[in-house]
Order: C-alpha cells, then sequence, then structure tokens
C-alpha cells in the first residue's frame, strides 16, 4: 500500500465512511479546531497548525499569488520529543549537518522527486531523467491508492500516494493524470476534483483571516 502513516491518521481523524462528502467536509472541520499560529515574512504567510493529539503541521503561501509553496508534518515520539518533519509539498529538506558526514551525499546527477503544485493540479517533478517520453509509463494503482511510473530502460522506477485524496476519502481517476518531459525532467500532473478545489479555497479564505506576526518563526509553539 502506497497510504503513509499520516495519511492513515489523518482519514482517521477527518471520519471515514461511503460518502466521500462527508470525509472532505471533515477534513474540513479537523483544520477549523486546530490551533492556528500566522506568520508574515520574506513574502510569504506561514501557517503552523496543532492538532489535538499533538501533530502538528506547516505550510508557505505566496503572499501576492496564495500559491501552496510547502506542507510539511511532525509528530511527537512516545517519549514526546518531536520529530522530523516530513515534506509532503515543496523542495526536499537538507540533512542536518550533524549528519552529513554519517551519510554519503548523494550525487548531484540523482534523480530528485518533489512535489510542486498548481491552483488546478498536484504536479510532481523528477529531475535528472535524461530519458526521451516514449520511455516513460505513468499510471494508477487504484488497489494500492498510488501514482506509478516507470521506465522501458528500467532506470528508474517510483510509486507515491496522493494524501490529500487519502485525506478525503476521494477516489483516483485514470482521467485526470497526465505527464510531460522537459529540460530532463519529468512532470506528473493530476488534476484536482472539484472537491479539492473547494476545500483549498474554503481553508485559503480561513488562514487569511488569522492575524498573522511579522517576526519569530512559524515554528514556533502555539499557545
Amino acid at each position: 500500500m502506497c497510504v503513509s502513516s499520516m495519511s492513515l491518521w489523518l482519514r482517521a481523524e477527518s471520519g471515514s465512511g461511503p460518502d466521500e462528502s462527508m470525509a472532505v467536509q471533515n477534513w474540513i472541520d479537523v483544520l477549523k479546531s486546530s490551533q492556528k499560529t500566522a506568520l508574515i515574512h520574506d513574502g510569504k504567510r506561514k501557517i503552523h497548525y496543532l492538532f489535538a493529539d499533538g501533530k502538528e503541521m506547516a505550510e508557505e503561501y505566496d503572499l501576492k499569488t496564495d500559491e501552496l509553496l510547502s506542507r510539511k508534518w511532525r509528530q511527537k515520539s512516545t517519549l514526546g520529543v518531536p520529530g522530523v518533519w516530513q515534506v509532503e509539498v515543496g523542495e526536499p529538506m537538507n540533512l542536518p549537518a550533524a549528519l552529513e558526514s554519517d551519510v554519503i551525499k548523494e550525487n548531484c546527477s540523482n534523480p530528485l522527486f518533489m512535489r510542486k503544485d498548481t491552483k488546478s493540479s498536484f504536479q510532481w517533478r523528477i529531475r535528472n531523467l535524461p530519458y526521451p517520453k516514449d520511455v516513460f509509463s505513468v499510471s494508477l494503482a487504484p488497489s494500492e491508492r498510488c501514482i506509478i511510473i516507470k521506465t522501458t530502460n528500467k532506470k528508474y522506477y517510483k510509486k507515491f500516494s496522493v494524501p490529500d485524496l487519502d485525506r478525503s476519502e476521494l477516489p483516483l481517476d485514470a482521467s485526470a493524470l497526465s505527464y510531460a518531459h522537459a529540460n530532463n525532467t519529468l512532470i506528473v500532473s493530476y488534476q484536482k476534483p472539484k472537491e479539492i478545489v473547494t476545500l483549498e479555497q474554503e481553508l485559503l479564505k480561513e488562514v487569511k483571516k488569522l492575524k498573522g506576526t511579522s517576526e519569530g518563526d512559524v515554528d514556533c509553539k502555539t499557545q
């Protein structure tokens, strides 16, 4: 299964059942009921969410375009120690300096996978893939709720979920999936269903109501 443990928790928090619209509304309610802190800094609107069980979500939006620039999650260990942030949207986080000496650094030519959405689509970019477009195969695995990328030359394979659809318990639609290749970068797009577009618009209205400070860090504790 592609669904992560974080996605499973989110689905449990937002409720489960056959009614997809109810699942979407329940997830909106979970977001609205969380404790939120806003920070305006460097042309970005940074929102920190603290959920009832201690899990955290941090998002960054472009102040001018309202584009979602990043989203990451973390949860505390059984001893109450904050865990490592898990990036869902945006540039992958660099390794802490303390770990760099113990880990072999990735070759700069290795494929780099990241998600960068648009207003209308979920979008993933995989850099450093210098193959023709006809080498790639991008498909859905509905039973696993995953998107699968393969190459006929067996040089690259990736299987990943769409957490937003898992949270709202929405089905995967093959007709929403497309891909392009240019400048050694594979771009995989999945058109957002109307339920997600509506949810994101409603959430954006909520975060814009928050009184953002202009100093500090979004990673601070919510009071």
